[in-house]
């Protein structure tokens, strides 16, 4: 493939997708498979093309990614926020729109701790009178 027009990675829990921007068709190349290979969700695939079509950029760019780690959820999240990333680098102007959108900003939630004591993070063990 040729150079890629921009790079850039978006992040989620604990999920980090890599992001390459390409002139090209609308071919979307995620891990090697197809979008709607890797996401079978049709909310996970609306999810991630909605940077492309917040500013009308759909069909404008091919687009190779890297994902790793966490599950379905965090990787479209992760997705989403890498394409964004790229589109602002590609054209200043976008970033208006995309953060309107909510789509420039870093989900920081996290899985909270295990804590001592407890059954979960919060969950306190079950109290037995007798």
């Amino acid at each position: 493939m040729a150079k890629p027009l921009v790079q850039a990675t978006g992040r989620r829990k604990s999920s980090v997708a890599r992001v390459r921007l390409y002139q090209g068709s609308g071919e979307m190349k995620l891990n090697g498979r197809s979008l709607d290979d890797y996401f079978p969700h049709a909310a996970l695939r609306q999810r991630v093309m909605e940077p492309l079509r917040a500013v009308e950029a759909e069909g404008q760019y091919d687009i190779v990614a890297k994902l790793e780690g966490g599950g379905t959820t965090g990787q479209s999240d992760a997705l989403r926020l890498g394409i964004a990333r790229a589109l602002v680098e590609v054209d200043g102007e976008l970033r208006t729109t995309l953060k309107k959108g909510g789509m420039l900003t870093r989900d920081a939630r996290r899985v909270e701790r295990k804590k001592y004591g407890l059954r979960k993070a919060r969950r306190a063990p079950q109290f037995t009178k007798r």
